[in-house]
């Protein structure tokens, strides 16, 4: 516990597709918001002890000692054993089929169920409901209609007379809780509820036929961001959460309820290499979307409805995760120029269509708008990856991903064999990049890529040189670059810091954790340098340092291995199925190669 809260790392994550619930260590939400993932929250304690609101559910005297989820879903089981009896706990965001085939989908029932079965001798089950309606401003306002509860906000709560209930159960008997969030009251019987839910996760995760290197783990990263899928739009959120700190008390506080297009290449990579490839098109037509229009750039992220994202503003009524603050909705990174965007883009889409051929005329224009973009931007100092929110600067991230946004456009040109391109343009840019990266953006003095022009920073984010095919991994000035960020921004093992907070002058006051992106990426990166023993053994230790859930945030402590910022983060979740995949492949040169081709 910190200051009260509990550990970032110790909340279970629920998902139905549309909103997500976390659930902390003793049992109580902490973390919802409806009617989707972007709205406003039900349930904050996470985020303020006092005034977030949560709905707490326990058995009394009585002590957790087995908590996880049944395999291949997210539904919770919490077991709670006392001196007179035993209780098991059933949490879930409802789900059902929506076809017999297995795979063939699953819909939300816009339903929190929480069902307590006593499994032995006798117990009480206490909950109570505290919800705190639009990010904890107000009390909740519950009124009795036909035998349920509704809030004004949508809620409606069945199985209770009143928002705080104490039942007696004994041996056999059980309480089903179920919150409705869009306005009708709950239908259907808990048990039901739980088969159609685990057979939908089930069946959907059976899709995938994965059983090489740190397949467990593979499997439950991609029921993670299966969760993370918005059903109605496609898109990806980064994280489910808003303003958990990248450090204790600190300020590195963001919302992460968006999607990010710089997740483009992985998401759809991931999706089709374990056989998802229903979301894979869909996700890459949420990207689609955002190419069109006549605007000058296209926005590094956007709403999950593919609306712009919402400006950023501070809840100062909230004191914060253990007192971080500020506590943010909105995010202002989606007005930046961010360059690499327009090669995560393309690399997705030629990803797409090698697989499955089905990019569509009115997709390819929309992609060819996006390289004119490139065409004329490139040379332009940006934000880079990580948002930094200072000058704009010549990113050295940014221009590896301009050489390849137009080498994927010239290979997707010449697969799909359009006519009429400027394809002899886009290869002289092609050139042109490849060369001003390779003059300014690589240093002689240290050996190795830099951050940006004219530096020395180490940045992890260069990892990717390799794995997008800029140079072999066995490269000298690859081989250089990987040394240069473990010498620089390594600590804890297998751990690495994205960069250096005081090097790179991101206008941000404070430290932030290690970063688990950038430290599963250092895994493919070695793979490719044929440094296969090293990757491996860095693989293992970063998935045993995941919580017992399983879940990743986007950082962690160097110190002691707890997570650090938004959670469960995409992010960290796409790069360890990449790490696990370029392992596996580790041994099939032609297929790594052609792995590393596609962007990871």
């Amino acid at each position: 516990m910190m200051s009260g809260y509990p550990p970032i790392g110790s909340y279970a994550f629920l998902s139905d597709c549309h909103t997500a619930a976390l659930v902390g260590p003793d049992g109580a939400v902490e973390w919802m918001c409806v009617p989707r993932f972007d709205g406003p929250s039900v349930f904050a304690r996470m985020l303020d002890r006092r005034r977030g609101g949560a709905w707490e559910l326990h058995a009394e005297d009585a002590f957790v000692t087995e908590r996880g989820y049944l395999d291949e879903t997210l539904v919770l089981r919490t077991r709670w054993e006392g001196a007179q009896g035993v209780v098991v706990v059933h949490d879930f965001l409802a789900m059902a089929p929506t076809g017999e085939r297995a795979g063939a989908g699953m819909a939300a029932a816009h339903l929190l169920v929480r069902w307590a079965r006593c499994e032995r001798g006798r117990a009480v089950v206490r909950s109570r409901v505290l919800a705190r309606p639009g990010y904890g401003v107000r009390e909740a306002r519950w009124t009795a209609r036909d035998g349920v509860l509704e809030e004004e906000c949508g809620l409606v709560l069945t199985g209770a007379p009143e928002p705080e209930s104490r039942v007696v159960l004994r041996e056999g008997e059980s309480l089903a809780l179920m919150l409705g969030y869009t306005g009708a009251a709950p239908d259907g019987h808990p048990a039901r509820l739980l088969e159609d839910t685990v057979r939908s996760w089930r069946s959907w995760s059976a899709r995938s036929g994965y059983a090489g290197v740190g397949a467990k783990e593979v499997r439950h990263s991609a029921i993670v961001l299966r969760g993370l899928l918005y059903d109605e739009g496609g898109g990806l959120l980064a994280a489910p959460t808003t303003s958990l700190p990248e450090w204790p008390g600190g300020s590195r506080t963001w919302d992460y309820r968006y999607v990010w297009h710089r997740d483009a290449a992985l998401t759809v990579l991931a999706l089709l290499r374990l056989g998802h490839r229903e979301e894979a098109g869909a996700y890459l037509e949420c990207l689609m979307r955002q190419c069109g229009g006549d605007a000058d750039r296209v926005p590094p992220m956007a709403g999950i409805d593919g609306r712009p994202a919402d400006e950023e503003s501070v809840l100062g009524h909230l004191e914060g995760y253990a007192g971080s603050r500020p506590v943010r909705v909105g995010n202002d990174a989606s007005a930046q120029l961010q360059l690499d965007i327009y090669g995560h883009i393309m690399d997705a889409a030629l990803a797409y269509h090698e697989v499955t051929g089905e990019l569509t005329g009115r997709d390819n224009s929309r992609l060819w708008r996006v390289v004119r973009l490139a065409c004329e931007q490139w040379r332009e100092p940006d934000a880079g990856i990580w948002e930094v929110r200072g000058k704009p600067r010549p990113w050295t991230y940014s221009k590896l991903y301009a050489w390849v946004c137009f080498d994927r456009a010239v290979r997707l040109a010449e697969l799909t064999g359009e006519k009429g391109l400027p394809l002899e343009a886009w290869r002289d840019e092609r050139e042109a990049v490849r060369a001003d990266l390779l003059a300014h953006g690589y240093s002689q003095e240290t050996g190795s890529f830099v951050q940006s022009y004219g530096s020395t920073c180490a940045d992890a984010s260069l990892l990717r040189v390799p794995l997008v095919g800029f140079l072999d991994g066995r490269d000298p000035r690859v081989l250089g670059t990987l040394d240069h960020v473990q010498s620089r921004l390594g600590e804890g093992g297998a751990l690495l810091h994205r960069y250096d907070p005081e090097c790179t002058g991101d206008g941000v006051d404070g430290p932030e954790g290690a970063f688990l992106l950038c430290s599963f990426e250092m895994v493919s990166a070695l793979v490719l340098a044929g440094r296969t023993a090293e990757a491996r053994d860095r693989f293992e230790t970063l998935c045993a340092r995941a919580e017992p859930l399983g879940l990743f945030a986007e950082e962690m402590a160097p110190d002691d291995g707890s997570m650090l910022g938004n959670y469960p983060q995409a992010f960290t979740h796409l790069a360890l199925i990449e790490a696990a995949l370029n392992l596996d492949a580790s041994g099939v040169a032609e297929e790594l190669h052609d792995w590393a081709e596609r962007g990871g």
